[in-house]
């Protein structure tokens, strides 16, 4: 059972912040009320040290639970009327004299204000009285002498994600039957009950070297308990082409025949993971032709049942349990990290892991706990104890039971973060960037000295993460998540749990009719998300007097409809975050700009300006537009929007310079400390952005570059900007043929960004002799040549360079011949070449970069995939005949598509 009391805290308690900052921001309403609304909230304040005592509760307490419920909604009320005012203030800004004058904020409104701040005092009153009764020691009966034993010890983030111990001859044998058989289409099963390692076990399969070399077209898609047909479809479709805004628009059954015509192409490779029954199976196998190329269905499922249905003539192949052994040593790697294990452990330990009865999530579980609890035989014999209360002969519970057991042993700020993860559709591969974006306009991050907010979520998502509730998809370079998602068991009870704690209100896909009993449950609830159904339910005029957040997820474009443009500014007045990047809006909504609660916005159009009005959203933390339009222009003054961290914009953004340069012996006040974040913008505009943004770590600029051109005909303004890491300069001379953009070279050394990691480079037609300014940039650990960066068929790398390199993705060119070996590159990691349809080979020296792991190749030509081939068997021959170290180890060559290869 979950310890509700917790989130009731914490939400109470961030509500409350958030009330005294919006406080601080009412200016022109009536002073009375405002010394109404302060006195509440000093008295709500009062509440503080309960909702601080509770929290030391180590076990569920209904009626705790229940008065920081009140709490929590006396305060969310007092927070509407603050946020009401605030919103009415920025409506009556925007009138005109007359306007004000005729909507002037009248006797009976302000008197209905004062009653009802009166009643929440009221409410606040008898709160106080009683919380002042509890005896927090007697009520919580807490051990001090056991509570001085907590020490908790951090370690650094495990690495390895994938919980393969056990699985290696299994994903062997999987593999076999894959690559064998005939060369009929053929299904291939794995069965086995929940948290058993079904989707790792693929998951492995799906990225082994044998598998990419044998299957070019690869393609995974996800089905679970409810999914729609034509969402798989296009899911598959993405792994092979864009789907069009036309595909968007067609029947399942289309979908399908024109999935059929790209498949039977050649030989294909489909996992289908976690599919419930035989009709689902229906629904989706007829996208698959009978190619007779040895093409292979991958499928997942729970239930026996449906695997026999799927192949009549193949047995599934049946996950089996770990071993005592197994179970033990994974056990380990999840809890300590380490092969070293303090021998006092090892009898809690054995005991631990045999409880776990072989069940791999139930270990990676349980030994998220032990991370946190740390290597204290204390610890471990109290977690030994609770493992053997919460056996069951029920799985599904049995691992309901395992996952609380995580859940109620976590910090107060982890549960609301975690629980956030129910927002999005099951399955769902979640941006850290977004998801840390999110969490810091919701309010669940709090300002800790020394750290951004950033780094304090990214801090939060590691916890999440060693406590292996959240599993890492893949990390970047310097180990930080990239992308991570929720195993189905526990997302299901971290949706449970949501649903539990009134979290939020998922909008299911009725019909228009139907959306009634949606709309009264709205009165509820502070988030919305919406997966599916998107232009039936905005049409149905939805109204959320207290909603904060709506998410929207969907496969589908959603065009909507000229009257329906404002239907979400209209219907939740009171937003804080606005996902909305599949619904694409054909003109600025109106309404938008009164929302000034605003933190989080994302807008998919075909705008070419953002209206001045755009700047009224002061709150504004993190906006995000993705246009059709090459150019957008913003009339707004972003630099009155003081709280902006991101902005991203995917078309080359002007912004207004001269508006702010206007304003007289206030130039100091108009930077911007908090702007993390600015991409694309035009070379027009970065004069002005980079002496105002000078606390920048990431910058785009898109258009023609050579407008940045100093008087010696090299790039400069970028030497200012001490904490930029990456930088991505996109040529972009449109209309003009791209050869009228080319640049005669770049900055020197000392006029980069000192501490750049990343730089991404595109149509700037630059010469290969210009390379080795780039590799005396000291911290670069990734670089990216994209569609013509460098211009030119031989390229001979200089001694002394790329001292930190670790990515090098070099894509359509024309090189003809590249030299280069080792000490070029001592520290690469990955290569990637895309389209470099000239290339003759790729450098046999690079066989002795130690750290080299990978090579992909795309679309080369067939000598430069050979030599790739020659450079792999030659690093194989290294290893082997030096077998006391470990180079080479893992290392991998990709060639796409596989005939490329010389045979």
């Amino acid at each position: 059972m979950s310890d509700n009391i917790f989130v009731q805290v914490e939400l109470a308690d961030t509500a409350l912040e958030f009330l005294q900052e919006k406080l601080n921001h009412l200016r022109q309403t009536d002073d009375n009320l405002i010394l109404e609304l302060k006195s509440l909230y000093n008295n709500l304040y009062l509440l503080k040290d309960f909702l601080e005592d509770s929290r030391k509760m180590r076990s569920k307490n209904e009626v705790l639970k229940e008065v920081a419920r009140q709490i929590r909604d006396v305060v969310n009320e007092a927070e509407d009327i603050v946020d009401m005012l605030v919103s009415e203030e920025a409506v009556q800004k925007s009138r005109g004299l007359f306007g004000k004058v005729f909507h002037i904020f009248d006797y009976s409104a302000k008197r209905s204000l004062k009653l009802q701040i009166k009643s929440i005092s009221k409410k606040v009153k008898y709160l106080y009285e009683d919380t002042k009764e509890f005896d927090f020691d007697a009520l919580l009966n807490l051990d001090k002498e056991e509570s001085v034993k907590i020490t908790k010890v951090r370690k650094a983030p495990i690495v390895e994600e994938d919980n393969v111990v056990g699985f290696e001859d299994e994903a062997e044998n999987v593999i076999n039957l894959l690559t064998g058989g005939s060369d009929e289409l053929e299904v291939i099963s794995i069965v086995g009950m929940p948290g058993l390692g079904k989707t790792t076990l693929a998951k492995m399969i799906y990225r082994d070297p044998k598998i990419e070399y044998e299957f070019y077209n690869r393609a995974w898609v996800y089905v679970s308990q409810e999914y729609s047909r034509k969402e798989v479809f296009l899911n598959i479709w993405s792994h092979f082409a864009k789907p069009s805004d036309e595909m968007y628009k067609m029947t399942d059954e289309n979908i399908a025949k024109e999935l059929r015509l790209i498949l039977e192409k050649e030989k294909y490779l489909i996992v289908v993971d976690d599919v419930w029954t035989e009709e689902a199976w229906n629904d989706i196998k007829i996208a698959f032709p009978k190619n007779k190329k040895r093409s292979r269905i991958l499928l997942t499922s729970r239930i026996k049942k449906v695997a026999k249905h799927a192949n009549p003539n193949a047995e599934p192949w049946n996950l089996r349990f770990l071993t005592d052994d197994e179970s033990w040593t994974l056990l380990v790697r999840k809890a300590l990290g380490t092969w070293e294990f303090p021998k006092e452990l090892i009898q809690h330990g054995r005991h631990i892991a045999k409880e776990c009865d072989g069940l791999p999530l139930a270990l990676v579980v349980i030994g998220g706990i032990l991370l946190e609890k740390g290597p204290e035989s204390y610890w471990w014999e109290n977690v030994a104890k609770s493992v053997s209360a919460y056996i069951s002969m029920d799985w599904e519970k049995h691992m309901d039971n395992f996952i609380a057991l995580s859940f109620n042993d976590m910090p107060y700020h982890l549960k609301t973060c975690f629980l956030y993860f129910s927002m999005f559709p099951e399955n769902f591969l979640v941006s850290a960037q977004k998801l840390i974006c999110l969490w810091i306009a919701e309010g669940f991050i709090q300002q800790k000295k020394g750290m951004s907010l950033e780094d304090m979520a990214e801090e939060y998502l590691g916890d999440l993460v060693n406590r292996n509730l959240v599993m890492v998809e893949d990390r970047r370079l310097n180990g930080k998540v990239k992308r991570c998602y929720l195993h189905g068991l526990v997302y299901a009870f971290c949706k449970n749990q949501a649903e539990h704690e009134n979290f939020f209100q998922e909008i299911k896909p009725f019909d228009q009719d139907t959306y009634s009993s949606s709309k009264s449950a709205l009165e509820n609830y502070g988030r919305i998300s919406i997966h599916s159904g998107v232009s039936n339910y905005i049409s149905s005029k939805p109204q959320g007097p207290h909603v904060r957040s709506f998410l929207c997820f969907s496969s589908e474009e959603i065009i909507l409809q000229a009257e329906h443009i404002s239907a979400i500014p209209r219907a939740f007045k009171l937003l804080r975050v606005l996902d909305a990047r599949p619904i694409y809006f054909t003109r600025f909504p109106t309404d938008l700009a009164q929302l000034v609660h605003l933190r989080y916005l994302v807008l998919s159009s075909n705008f070419k300006i953002l209206p001045a009005a755009i700047s009224s959203l002061w709150n504004m933390q993190t906006l995000i537009v993705e246009t059709s339009s090459r150019t957008l222009e913003i009339k707004g003054d972003i630099w009155k929007m003081i709280q902006l961290r991101h902005l991203k914009i995917n078309a080359s953004t002007s912004l207004p310079g001269p508006l702010a340069k206007s304003r007289k012996n206030r130039d100091d006040s108009l930077i911007n400390a908090n702007l993390r974040t600015v991409s694309t913008i035009s070379p027009e505009s970065c004069a002005d952005v980079l002496a105002r943004a000078s606390y920048l770590n990431k910058l785009g600029i898109r258009g023609g570059l050579a407008k940045l051109l100093d008087t010696n005909g090299t790039l400069s303004l970028f030497d200012s900007l001490k904490k930029l890491e990456s930088l991505k300069l996109l040529n972009d001379v449109f209309p003009l043929p791209p050869s009228e953009g080319k640049l005669p070279g770049l900055p020197q050394r000392d006029k980069f960004p000192p501490n750049l990691k990343k730089l991404t480079l595109e149509g700037t037609l630059l010469d290969w002799v210009h390379m080795s300014t780039l590799g005396l940039l000291p911290k670069l650990e990734i670089l990216k040549l994209k569609d013509d960066a460098y211009k030119g068929e031989s390229w001979k790398a200089e001694d002394g360079g790329f001292r930190a390199l670790k990515v090098l993705h070099i894509e359509r060119t024309d090189l003809v011949k590249w030299e280069a070996s080792a000490h070029h590159f001592p520290r690469l990691v990955s290569l990637r070449l895309k389209h470099c349809s000239n290339l003759l080979a790729v450098p046999l020296g690079l066989a002795d970069v130690s750290s080299l792991q990978i090579i992909d190749l795309y679309y080369t030509t067939k000598s430069a995939a050979a030599s790739a081939r020659k450079l792999q068997l030659h690093k194989q021959q290294m290893q082997e005949a030096d077998q006391q170290t470990t180079q080479g180890s893992g290392f991998k060559v990709s060639i796409y598509p596989p005939d490329q290869e010389d045979q």
